[in-house]
């Protein structure tokens, strides 16, 4: 499995402990997130994570900013991209579950260490249920 990451400054430490995580799972990663705390613009870090999701380069992303929100809009704008701003491990299911979620993102002012790794580990670990939600996916894309 490959995995695209970025974050901007608010999910700096977010982003290390993700990668540690996924390294214990032989998942291999591509970072393209910010490695300081000093302020940046993360439409700069969200897009090339996105394109690689929408190119089918990796399986999936993960994005992390302070609230998750601009981070989410911002890869939403990429076709084929299925962006989930989630806060608990049971979102984190029911994206994927239900809207087959391609990108997960976090909001790193608003969850813990801890409940990052375990969105992360359940939306990695949660299989697309299809059948009716297979029909509502479909009619997402704008194309």
């Amino acid at each position: 499995m490959k995995i695209s990451i970025g974050n901007d400054h608010a999910g700096t430490d977010y982003k290390f402990a993700i990668i540690e995580f996924l390294q214990t799972r032989d998942i291999q990663v591509e970072n393209y997130g910010t490695d300081a705390n000093d302020s940046v613009d993360y439409p700069d870090f969200v897009h090339p994570v996105a394109s690689d999701v929408a190119d089918g380069k990796v399986d999936y992303g993960i994005i992390i900013c302070g609230s998750g929100n601009g981070a989410s809009m911002t890869a939403n704008k990429h076709q084929k991209v299925r962006a989930a701003l989630c806060w608990t491990s049971e979102i984190s299911a029911l994206a994927r579950q239900h809207n087959d979620a391609n990108i997960l993102s976090i909001p790193a002012r608003f969850t813990s260490l801890p409940q990052a790794i375990d969105m992360v580990k359940t939306f990695l670990d949660t299989e697309f249920e299809g059948g009716r939600h297979q029909r509502r996916v479909e009619k997402i894309a704008c194309s």
